[in-house]
């Protein structure tokens, strides 16, 4: 069976990104070969939904960017929000709660599924400006913040 490839719309993938494809069309694009100028057209899509001039260099996550800043390369929340350069975790300028007790941990877990803080706290990160929910960890107590991954950017 021959794979297809298809150039799809930015439309399609802009619904794609928002999460919001049909799961046929989902399935037939994650089936297909990949179209070669695909990142540079989402990086395009990307740049449009946000209001600062600096160029994306790669998303990080659903409202994290790294960006080109004059000479340097800095992480950057959709709302604008500076985490600081690319190679540090930006965990370290975000606003964290963890949750480390039963009380805290019963909000999300409940029943046989609930977790034990004995074992793992959870920790919710978000950024300082718009309050948006970056991540989720669930870590042992007392792990440092993990991170996730450092882009080849040059």
């Amino acid at each position: 069976m021959a794979i297809r490839k298809t150039n799809w719309s930015k439309d399609v993938l802009r619904d794609l990104i928002d999460g919001n494809l049909d799961l046929p069309v989902l399935l037939e694009m994650q089936r297909g070969a990949k179209e070669e100028d695909r990142f540079e057209a989402i990086l395009k899509i990307e740049q449009e939904k946000v209001s600062f001039p600096e160029k994306i260099l790669v998303p990080m996550g659903e409202h994290l960017y790294v960006v080109q800043k004059g000479a340097e390369k800095v992480v950057k929340c959709s709302c604008g929000y500076e985490f600081g350069d690319y190679r540090q975790t930006w965990k370290n300028n975000a606003v964290v709660f963890v949750r480390d007790t039963e009380e805290s941990m019963e909000e999300i877990f409940r029943g046989p599924r609930k977790c034990d803080p004995s074992w793992m706290e959870l920790r919710e990160f978000y950024c300082p400006h718009c309050a948006a929910m970056l991540e989720v960890e669930a870590v042992p107590p007392g792990y440092p913040f993990v991170f996730d991954f450092l882009p080849d950017l040059d």
